[in-house]
């Protein structure tokens, strides 16, 4: 009987993987992976961890060997497949199922240096065997590189014979699946294993095992109906060959398909391909258009400094600044008869624990003194509480919805922290109360000569009412005009000096308001860098994690 084929006779397909390329891009991957790890699910790149790891595993083994396994169901004739390849009874027969219980390897060529690569597919040493031999001369010298592995049945009774299967289906490089002429179309066999392999037709082989038993018109049908079954399957193209372990030259083909891959030493790294094709079209879905690190826009950051503002009680400390402005001016240039009576009032600023600056180099909050601004009311959190959401949904808005609980939690990750971060920056703002202008000095120098002044008219005219009292020669007080100049000097200093403090008082209140625009102008700034710090900084580097991740993706897909 002659061997029947279906496929093309290019085993393995034609595109050769350069190495440096697929490790590159398993790299890319492995960047990938660093940078969305700490905000996308973990449930969503086990595919690619697991790549990752194992591609990692297998590169760094031989890659001069070549791992082929035997797939099939119960009853199959694999193991009597692959004692019909290697020439030798190495994989146990018989009628009893489930006969093979754990993976067989045959090796050709020395085994020594395919142990490692054996010991990370967890084949057990006493189910390994060398094929090649002395005695064979030239015969084998084609699959030398080539370890050929008799899987357990994978409809087998037995789970943990199942849960071994897809174990090795997972490190394998090129699976052969081994179906009979009964259940060439059982569904457990199309639909659990066949069809979720549809991606590596490069890698696959499918062999219709005891063809023997056909007749060639049998052969031909059952063949061409197994093509149509595996083109549903997902894997048109891949080879379908016809073949009997108990006929030897029923496996010439299988054999020189074999061969090829051997020879070309391409199976493990077309299957890693094939494999990161995969998991990078998975990814794809969580990456979109690009987003920059300033994807939070002007208006929703002043927003946000808005409502942290109002809830930091800047206006308060804005207003007590303007009032601490105006006591503190009228103490430096009031009348100085009643300036005293000022020093009872207590400083707006004092009474908020502001009066002095906190250092600027402190950084723990038990060193900055904390102040007595009023605490923010229901709708201030409120409004905060909005303008945090307002930051994550702009920054959200051009990515994949599986982004949007990273930023959020992003955005909120520092929220404990915002009440005594504003109470911080507050407390170390810069109000510019500390220095006194100069024009204050003047006119305090002033207001106390016109003091001055009056005391000297007043103490001349008690000296003159005390020489009268005492019967002594009276002072001719100097006149100026009809007025004795004591009285002048009194009665002017007196009345300079409250002229003087009425005139100064819009000058005052024009320099308070200065000084409140000054002071809420430094207070929003402050408020406006603990926003970008604690809220949108946060946010910025998910997106820039997106970025790295969308570049990195970029190199595995070889865009």
């Amino acid at each position: 009987m002659n061997l029947v084929e279906k496929g093309p006779a290019d085993v393995g397909g034609t595109d050769e993987v350069n190495a440096e390329e697929l490790t590159r891009r398993l790299e890319a991957l492995a960047r990938f992976l660093r940078a969305v790890g700490p905000y996308l699910p973990d449930g969503e790149l086990v595919a690619a961890h697991t790549l990752v790891e194992r591609s990692g595993n297998r590169l760094a083994l031989s890659l001069e060997h070549t791992v082929v396994a035997l797939a099939g169901s119960t009853g199959s004739g694999k193991s009597s497949l692959f004692n019909a390849l290697a020439r030798f009874k190495l994989s146990q027969v018989g009628v009893r199922r489930p006969t093979t219980g754990t993976a067989h390897a045959c090796v050709w060529g020395p085994l020594e240096p395919a142990n490692r690569l054996l010991d990370w597919v967890g084949v057990l040493p006493r189910q390994r065997f060398v094929r090649e031999s002395a005695l064979d001369g030239d015969d084998e010298v084609a699959l030398r590189g080539l370890i050929l592995l008799d899987l357990p049945d994978f409809d087998s009774v037995e789970r943990t014979h199942r849960l071994e299967v897809d174990r090795l289906l997972g490190l394998v490089d090129q699976i052969v699946w081994v179906v009979d002429p009964q259940k060439y179309g059982d569904r457990i066999l199309h639909q659990a294993y066949v069809s979720q392999f549809s991606a590596h037709a490069g890698v696959t082989i499918v062999v219709l095992n005891q063809a023997d038993r056909l007749s060639p018109g049998d052969t031909e049908v059952v063949l061409n109906d197994l093509t149509r079954l595996l083109g549903e399957d997902g894997l048109t193209g891949t080879p379908v060959l016809a073949s009997s372990a108990k006929q030897p030259g029923m496996l010439s083909d299988l054999r020189g398909a074999l061969e090829k891959t051997v020879a070309d030493r391409q199976a493990a790294l077309r299957r890693l391909s094939v494999d990161l094709d995969s998991v990078s079209e998975e990814l794809a879905t969580m990456i979109g258009p690009p987003a920059a690190e300033d994807e939070v826009d002007r208006s929703t950051v002043r927003q946000l400094s808005e409502s942290l503002a109002a809830s930091a009680g800047v206006p308060a400390v804005a207003d007590a600044t303007a009032g601490s402005y105006r006591l503190r001016a009228s103490a430096a240039t009031g009348w100085p008869l009643v300036r005293g009576l000022r020093r009872f009032r207590a400083d707006p600023l004092r009474r908020l624990h502001l009066a002095e600056k906190a250092e600027p180099d402190a950084v723990s909050t038990d060193v900055v003194p904390r102040t007595s601004v009023p605490a923010p009311d229901a709708a201030q959190r409120s409004a905060v509480g909005i303008s945090v959401r307002a930051v994550a949904t702009r920054a959200a808005a051009p990515l994949p919805d599986i982004w949007a609980p990273a930023i959020n939690t992003a955005a909120r990750s520092r929220a404990d922290d915002l009440p005594d971060a504003l109470d911080r920056a507050i407390a170390q703002t810069d109000l510019g109360m500390e220095r006194q202008p100069i024009w204050w000095r003047a006119v305090g120098i002033l207001q106390w000569i016109l003091l001055a002044t009056s005391a000297v008219g007043l103490g001349w005219l008690i000296l003159g009412y005390g020489l009268r009292v005492l019967g002594l020669p009276e002072i001719n007080y100097p006149e100026v005009g009809v007025v004795p100049l004591p009285t002048l000097l009194l009665l002017g200093g007196l009345l300079a000096g409250l002229l003087l403090w009425l005139l100064l008082k819009p000058i005052v209140e024009a320099g308070a308001r200065r000084a409140r625009r000054r002071a809420e102008q430094r207070l929003r700034t402050a408020i406006t860098e603990v926003g970008r710090g604690y809220v949108v900084s946060p946010v910025r580097e998910v997106l820039n994690a997106y970025a790295q991740a969308r570049e990195a993706l970029g190199v595995v897909r070889s865009e």
